[in-house]
């Protein structure tokens, strides 16, 4: 079994030593439609239910670990353990009770940091799984067979999250690289050059000095648009 060097350990017994290994090849990520500490998730795995994660997440981003990575969690249903061997290893993450809120930053980078441990360490590969078998990292709803009766897990925000923030930081932080873009931004965001600031600025400066920069209304009957005349600001504003 193997333990994750950044996580608390909360060993479930017996669990941990009576279930069957596995080969991990998947990561899928929940959340626990509460807003527990690694630790009540914990608790909740040992005191009420006879089910359980890998990995437990609270939102200030305190991670415990449960079971180790090589030995089957039942969080997953059907890619808990295959008749190959192979399962997934799994975490569930603090959330509100309507599962509508997305990851903390605290969560985000502990989900990073990880997912990149389980590729260095198992060899998980940094795609997202594209069948329920095939190996990669998800979360739960991706796939209808890791779960039972259907499911939103881990709610919209974070499934965009997953898709947008966490896997792509999980594959900029393994391979050292910053990913691309999955479209060409829009013209209207592209970020000014330096020229382009220094050609704003020119701009505004040659249209503070020209001599219509504070044109008065039309009936401003004191209005002078000689800069060197005090008539030329508005009424009641004294010159600089």
């Amino acid at each position: 079994m193997a333990w994750y060097p950044r996580a608390t350990k909360y060993e479930l017994q017996p669990e941990s030593d009576s279930q069957p290994a596995i080969r991990p090849t998947q990561f899928i990520v929940h959340s626990i439609i509460a807003p527990w500490t690694a630790k009540r998730v914990y608790e909740y795995w040992r005191d009420s239910t006879n089910l359980e994660s890998h990995f437990g997440l609270g939102y200030e981003g305190d991670l415990g670990q449960f079971i180790g990575t090589e030995t089957r969690a039942d969080a997953n249903a059907g890619a808990n353990r295959r008749a190959d061997g192979t399962g997934a290893v799994s975490i569930e993450t603090a959330s509100n009770l309507q599962g509508s809120d997305p990851w903390t930053d605290a969560q985000v980078e502990e989900l990073i940091r990880l997912g990149v441990w389980l590729h260095q360490h198992h060899g998980i590969p940094l795609r997202i799984c594209r069948t329920h078998t095939d190996p990669g990292m998800g979360w739960h709803s991706l796939h209808p067979q890791w779960s039972t009766s259907g499911t939103a897990c881990p709610g919209k925000a974070r499934i965009k999250q997953f898709r947008e923030v966490v896997f792509p930081g999980i594959v900029a932080r393994a391979t050292g690289k910053t990913p691309a873009p999955t479209s060409p931004p829009k013209e209207g965001d592209m970020p000014l050059s330096d020229a382009d600031i220094k050609k704003v600025a020119d701009a505004v400066v040659d249209r503070l000095l020209s001599k219509d920069a504070f044109d008065a209304p039309r009936d401003a009957a004191d209005y002078s648009p000689d800069p060197k005349s005090p008539q030329h600001y508005r009424p009641g504003r004294p010159p600089p």
